[in-house]
């Protein structure tokens, strides 16, 4: 039996003031992609040791350039892509959070291409899982 490599991440669904939330494109470039040309929500690993706020913000400000207040938690979430040739298990937590600057977008050489959407349509999109769940969540919270 292969061993698998469990990792925790933090994503972030990040609104702006019209109500829109980021989506980032994967590069074909990405070494560690295993979802290339897919959108997903900017977030990563959090190392050993490090707070999972500290982590969300660092790799926010690292894959877009943007500052971010982490709001509340949205939803929890895991996928098992294979990286390299090794399994992974990656827990995450998705925080919905807004921004704290008028930053310009500058992407990481992880992904090629930005968008700001309408979460209510979502599904014209092609969202990795669970990030899909993750916008259902957030529409149904939103119209209450």
């Amino acid at each position: 039996m292969t061993d698998i490599k469990q990792r925790v991440a933090m994503k972030a669904l990040i609104i702006n003031e019209r109500g829109e939330v980021l989506i980032l494109r994967e590069a074909a470039s990405y070494s560690d992609g295993t979802q290339r040309g897919r959108y997903h929500m900017p977030g990563g690993r959090v190392e050993p040791g490090e707070h999972f706020e500290e982590a969300l913000k660092r790799e926010v400000r690292e894959e877009s350039g943007l500052d971010v207040e982490i709001d509340y938690p949205i939803y929890v979430g895991e996928w098992r892509p294979v990286i390299k040739g090794v399994p992974h298990q990656i827990i995450a937590m998705f925080m919905v959070c807004k921004l704290t600057s008028d930053n310009k977008i500058t992407l990481s050489s992880e992904h090629d291409k930005y968008l700001w959407i309408n979460p209510k349509e979502h599904t014209q999109f092609d969202i990795m899982d669970p990030e899909d769940k993750v916008l259902d969540a957030h529409n149904r919270v939103t119209s209450r």
